[in-house]
């Protein structure tokens, strides 16, 4: 199981591209996602052992230099936080929903992993960059008191980096829109 992640997102397509075959060349990880964003950005997300992730950004970040936009790294993550991302987590809508948008991707993710973290919530979505202009957003679902600490601790992340938009928790959300998020 793939237990840690990174992400570089990069400000030119063309050097995200070169410095995504550095990445995977200088370290043994998996490709999750390296794909051109909105608006004309390119990210890399990879993972795998804490050692090889570490080593793979390091070398992301040192060839990507000025291009380099932001970069996290995430050691233990939550085990939905992949299969949210590739959109193939499996679940149940409950009581409430609850969404976080931010201006950056990786604030997005390491904020997923906190509110996996915090409360027992389920993933619904994690939104990164494509046509909705290189923005993230976290989708969650929950019973209304394990939302709302899943909700306090991903804005609270989102609030110290100063990369959050806005965020919204719907308690019996309409069965249309339930329908609409899965």
């Amino acid at each position: 199981m793939l237990r840690s992640i990174g992400l570089i997102e990069f400000t030119s397509i063309a050097k995200g591209i070169a410095c995504c075959d550095e990445m995977l060349k200088v370290a043994s990880v998996n490709l999750i996602r390296a794909s051109s964003i909105c608006p004309g950005k390119y990210i890399v997300l990879v993972a795998g052992d804490t050692g090889s992730v570490k080593t793979s950004i390091e070398e992301g970040v040192r060839k990507g230099a000025a291009y380099v936009v932001n970069e996290l790294r995430i050691p233990n993550i939550h085990p939905q936080l992949i299969p949210g991302i590739n959109g193939t987590n499996e679940v149940k809508l409950q009581d409430a929903i609850g969404v976080i948008e931010f201006y950056s991707i990786a604030s997005a993710i390491r904020s997923a992993d906190d509110m996996l973290k915090a409360a027992e919530v389920q993933l619904v979505e994690l939104r990164i960059g494509y046509a909705i202009g290189g923005k993230g957003v976290v989708i969650i679902t929950g019973e209304i008191g394990a939302l709302r600490a899943a909700m306090q601790a991903g804005e609270k992340f989102g609030k110290e980096d100063g990369y959050i938009v806005t965020s919204a928790i719907i308690p019996r959300p309409a069965r249309e829109l339930m329908d609409a998020l899965i």
